[in-house]
């Protein structure tokens, strides 16, 4: 093999280290409903679709490397990868968080279901809303700007930059503060409701002390809850997609 040739394949193979780990991570690539060898191959198209645009500035990079600085490139673009995948990942997991949330507030969650995005059961609330969720993040072509914004962030995390630690905390640190307070968006109805309910609830087994209030409200704080998810779901969900589409956009 020339070493032009053994120059363009680690090019290659720095472009696939940071796709992948970044794929690895984000929402719906990384579901292990999908079988591993699909999301291999899906992350090795991608790397090569995307290369033509990438070569010129990654393979400069590697011919002018060592074998110490070609062992440093791979372990910051595997970081870098992992560092943006982490951030979109974040507003999967405040989405489940306020699904676990929901759930407990209206009495659900006990009622478990098949989990999508991870192996452990989770409430069915939890499940329909996170597939409801993935599902309309391809249905919206938002995958297709994932793929635009992890070629711009070629602009802001230069691989002859390597991975700033302290950068990318301040990073991260920023978009758990933005998710987990989309969480509370999502969730406050849910949070009002459980409150006033479990204080009415209380207020009439303090009343009626003979009386089993707790288990006579329960058909009916489920059916309110219901009610209330029924009339909320297409409200968060918009909430939630705008909140991922801008952070995909601003890239």
């Amino acid at each position: 093999m020339t070493p032009e040739l053994s120059e363009l394949f680690f090019a290659l193979f720095l472009i696939f280290c940071r796709i992948g780990a970044c794929l690895m991570l984000l929402p719906g690539f990384s579901s292990s409903r999908i079988p591993m060898q699909i999301r291999l191959f899906l992350s090795f198209a991608i790397s090569l679709a995307l290369s033509p645009g990438l070569l010129p500035t990654i393979q400069p990079l590697v011919a002018a490397a060592d074998d110490n600085g070609r062992l440093a490139l791979m372990a910051s673009e595997l970081l870098n990868g992992m560092f943006i995948g982490l951030l979109g990942r974040s507003f999967m997991i405040a989405l489940q968080f306020a699904g676990h949330v929901m759930a407990n507030s209206i009495g659900m969650g006990m009622a478990m279901g098949g989990a999508i995005e991870d192996n452990e059961p989770a409430p069915a609330m939890v499940t329909l809303v996170t597939l409801t969720a993935t599902t309309m993040i391809f249905v919206l072509n938002l995958h297709a700007e994932i793929a635009r914004a992890l070629v711009a962030s070629y602009t802001a995390m230069p691989t002859s930059a390597g991975f700033s630690v302290r950068g990318n905390l301040a990073s991260i640190a920023d978009n758990l503060d933005e998710a987990f307070l989309l969480c509370l968006r999502i969730s406050s109805p849910f949070l009002l409701y459980g409150i006033v309910v479990n204080f009415a609830i209380g207020l009439a087994n303090k009343l009626t002390p003979t009386i089993p209030v707790y288990f006579i409200s329960l058909p009916f704080v489920l059916a309110g809850g219901l009610v209330l998810f029924a009339y909320t779901i297409g409200d968060f969900l918009v909430i939630f997609l705008q909140s991922f589409e801008a952070w995909v956009l601003a890239g």
